[in-house]
């Protein structure tokens, strides 16, 4: 789950990482409001979504008056900010963040993530602040230092120190961020995040070390431990087949491809993205209806992967372990019925019930193309996708 800035500000502050003071806005008037109850004479006004890039879409603007902190919130507001991180269709900005302005001597990088490889927690740090990381990460490798925390001592303030001196911070500067780089750490792991990403964390003209901006991801799997958290998603910032999809306990992230997808299980689903790729074609998405899914689920799987217009042809692939290949040979014939299907439709069942399930296919009158083997069904269906365009 993914939240915006000023609500991971709000979070790591109460952890003790040092921020700027801020206000949410969602009107004209609010944003005025919150500039006056800042006090100042600089203030930033920034578009809150889902996505990095907002400076350079136009979705932030530094503003040194009421009035202009009013027309620069008249203008973000309801504005369709497009980034290299939201698509060619951008998102709609619905609320705006009006912070305090920062005597910024020094922009820098730092962000705390799940290394799976090393089964730790890694720091990343900077001096390349502002910055996409990946960029930096290509070109000039050598201007990251990265950190691993063992799980089994924690951070330790040596790793601070040397994330403070890799980032060659000096004096009350790293005592400063010492203190930062502990509550980051704090709020990580009290709040089982997935990525605590600080770009830019600045060092400020009297040596503070700050966060300009924030972002935060968290495990899913985790948020029942964490009401606070959990009520801070925003779901128009979700998308809506995917967000229709977890109502439903269906796996779904939608892709660019034309071929879509229903499979049972994590791993076959990416086994058959990939020899969907293999055979010319592309997915249209990860759609994984899990282990005890119902025919009532599998109608709404296939409702879900039509919802995206991009979808030319539909391939099922189905082993059933626990799952009755019957079961959803029904929720596939009754979806197939009930959205009045118009593309090519293949299916690959195997396991419990095979043959019921292909029975219940072939006596259906609908024009479903059954398919021996994974290999055989990508072809049929990319084939048939094809002649039909």
């Amino acid at each position: 789950m993914n939240i915006h800035e000023y609500q991971a500000k709000q979070l790591l502050a109460e952890c003790g990482v040092a921020v700027p003071r801020g206000k949410a806005a969602f009107t004209p008037a609010e944003a005025v409001a919150a500039a006056k109850e800042l006090g100042g004479s600089v203030w930033v006004v920034k578009a809150q979504i889902h996505a990095g890039g907002r400076g350079k879409a136009g979705g932030v603007k530094v503003v040194k008056s009421l009035e202009e902190v009013e027309a620069a919130a008249t203008e973000i507001i309801g504005k369709t900010l497009v980034t290299p991180q939201t698509g060619p269709q951008g998102k709609v900005v619905k609320r705006i963040y009006v912070e305090e302005g920062c005597d910024i001597a020094r922009e820098l990088y730092m962000s705390m993530l799940v290394d799976r490889a090393n089964a730790c927690i890694t720091i990343m740090a900077s001096t390349e602040g502002g910055m996409e990381i990946e960029e930096v990460a290509a070109k000039t490798p050598e201007k990251i230092v990265r950190v691993s925390i063992d799980p089994a001592i924690g951070l330790q303030p040596f790793h601070a120190r040397q994330l403070a001196f890799g980032l060659k911070l000096e004096g009350k500067q790293i005592g400063s961020a010492v203190k930062f780089i502990f509550g980051m750490y704090k709020a990580f792991t009290e709040l089982d995040a997935s990525l605590v990403e600080i770009n830019p964390l600045v060092v400020t003209g009297g040596g503070d070390v700050i966060a300009l901006d924030a972002k935060m991801n968290f495990d899913d799997n985790a948020l029942f431990r964490h009401k606070n958290v959990k009520e801070l998603r925003d779901e128009d910032e979700e998308d809506p087949a995917e967000l229709e999809a977890g109502k439903h306990e269906l796996n779904y992230i939608k892709l660019d491809g034309s071929i879509g997808c229903m499979v049972n299980g994590a791993g076959l689903a990416m086994a058959t993205m990939d020899i969907i790729q293999l055979c010319g074609s592309s997915p249209a998405n990860f759609l994984d209806v899990g282990g005890s899914a119902t025919a009532e689920r599998v109608t709404t799987a296939f409702k879900i992967i039509l919802s995206d217009s991009n979808v030319k042809g539909i391939l099922v692939n189905i082993f059933g372990g626990i799952m009755r290949c019957d079961v959803i040979a029904e929720g596939v014939v009754a979806a197939a019925k009930e959205v009045k299907l118009e593309v090519p439709l293949v299916v690959r069942l195997e396991g419990t019930n095979v043959e019921k399930g292909k029975e219940i296919l072939s006596k259906s009158g609908l024009d479903i193309v059954s398919a021996d083997d994974l290999g055989d069904a990508a072809e049929k269906v990319v084939k048939a996708v094809k002649e039909a365009a």
